[in-house]
């Protein structure tokens, strides 16, 4: 197949990311990928074919920008045997691609849907929480993909020469992420664990709640660490990975620190619940306890090697590999 993959950012995402992951093991299998990106920027250099296609951001008049890229993606769609609408955002240009084969993947818990987004020839949803909200949609549940050969890099905090255990939080600093809530739980799990270091590993790139970062970074009793290039890497390193959402539609972090052989701790929210099997691979609770959080937390270090192992096991199910299996197969029946 030849593929037209129209991503909604120049930036790498959640989304840009798993694609990323899905286009060399497309192409060894002798499909052909080129990328569509709205500016120049890092998607670039992924080592594929770029053209431009601007499907429009999340700022005002953003609508009437996808729809003046109609002409645009139709012409080229005509190039492809099938474009991949990689996201919400790219899904704007199905009405312009009438009469060619697409595929929307959704990657976000959504609260309406389009009546246009039936025009695609198959719908790809993150987590079968994501697939819920697709009313009128018949959508392909695929999760997300993650590497399972977790690369071997120092820890990116400060050695303590202490050897108690490490419960860290990885990703961006706001409140739908929920780091306060492990913030807030922090004495308690010191208090049941002496020694125990609770480690918040990123940032708030868009600067969107500098007040919430502000009282996260001022918590007592946590070590704070800036955004990492790789946090699969971090999760080697932590004895629990906490993931507090609020809402998440998936949970790539969960996986990652499973792949990893690392227990975890995250709120019974979204697509959290299918990644995590609930005292096997670690323990769910409900989201803005930290109470609950704290004593989840001393539970799995009581069975931190079991868990762990499990947790390996199951992160099988969202290894690359398989995803790319899954993936095909549908892009396969879109094309008949």
């Amino acid at each position: 197949m030849r593929i037209l993959a129209v991503c909604q950012v120049a930036q790498p995402g959640g989304a840009e990311i798993g694609l990323l992951r899905l286009a060399p093991r497309l192409t060894a299998r002798g499909h052909a990928i080129t990328l569509a990106t709205p500016a120049p920027g890092p998607l670039d250099d992924a080592g594929l074919p770029v053209v431009r296609i601007d499907a429009g951001g999340m700022q005002g008049g953003a609508g009437a920008r996808a729809v003046r890229s109609w002409p645009r993606v139709r012409r080229l769609a005509r190039e492809y045997d099938l474009v991949y609408l990689n996201g919400t955002v790219a899904g704007r240009l199905l009405p312009g691609l009438a009469r060619r084969r697409t595929v929307l993947h959704v990657h976000d818990i959504v609260d309406r849907v389009p009546r246009f987004w039936s025009l695609a020839d198959a719908v790809l949803a993150d987590s079968q929480a994501v697939a819920d909200r697709l009313t009128g949609l018949r959508a392909d549940v695929v999760y997300c993909p993650v590497e399972l050969d977790v690369p071997e890099q120092p820890a990116p905090w400060a050695s303590n020469g202490g050897d108690g255990p490490v419960i860290g939080f990885v990703g961006r600093l706001e409140p739908r992420k929920g780091p306060l809530d492990l913030a807030r739980a922090a004495p308690a799990i010191r208090a049941g664990a002496p020694g125990a270091r609770i480690v918040l590993v990123g940032d708030d790139p868009y600067a969107s709640a500098p007040e919430y970062v502000a009282a996260v970074r001022a918590a007592e009793g946590i070590e704070h660490v800036p955004w990492v290039a790789d946090g699969a890497a971090v999760m080697r390193h932590l004895d629990v990975l906490v993931a507090p959402s609020r809402q998440e539609p998936f949970g790539t972090v969960l996986a990652e620190a499973m792949a990893a052989g690392t227990p975890v701790v995250a709120t019974r929210v979204g697509g959290l619940a299918e990644v995590v099997a609930d005292g096997e691979t670690g323990r769910l609770v409900a989201p803005g306890r930290p109470d609950q959080i704290a004593a989840a937390v001393l539970e799995v270090l009581a069975r931190r090697a079991q868990m762990g192992a499990a947790a390996r096991e199951r992160a099988q199910r969202f290894g690359a590999d398989a995803y790319a299996d899954r993936v095909e197969a549908i892009l396969l029946r879109v094309m008949g």
